[in-house]
């Protein structure tokens, strides 16, 4: 697998730490980002999201473990800034995603990157960014 500029959603990230449909080609992916040298990106807000989705479903205490397993892998935290969130309020604004999707969606625009996603919701967005379907 080649190292490209990859962004993460909470589906990818998900599927790798709960080990999930597409949990081997993100250890690919992972891999490939340590190996090369070259981060993977997680917007601040999808962080958020994998945060809040374990503390509901598993608890704090296996909340604050995911925390620290994401710190430890080769990503990147990116922080939410007007550029960011403006191009996801365009797609908010004419796509049936949540606004998560949408922020994980317009990093992966702005920044030029290949998403790393198994959510189908992704797919009406095929024709202005690329992804990395995981299963």
């Amino acid at each position: 697998m080649r190292a490209a500029s990859r962004v993460l959603d909470a589906y990818s990230l998900i599927a790798y730490l709960e080990g999930e449909n597409g949990a081997e080609k993100m250890i690919e992916v992972i891999r490939t980002a340590r190996d090369s040298g070259r981060d993977l990106m997680l917007s601040v807000v999808n962080w958020g999201e994998v945060f809040y989705i374990t503390l509901r479903e598993m608890g704090a205490k296996h909340a604050e473990e995911v925390a620290h397993i994401i710190s430890t892998l080769p990503i990147r935290l990116i922080d939410a800034d007007m550029e960011l969130i403006r191009q996801a309020a365009v797609y908010k604004a004419a796509k049936k995603m949540s606004y998560a999707d949408c922020i994980a969606a317009a990093l992966a625009k702005l920044r030029k990157a290949e998403l790393v996603t198994g959510d189908r919701d992704f797919k009406q967005l095929e024709n202005e960014i690329k992804i990395m379907w995981i299963d």
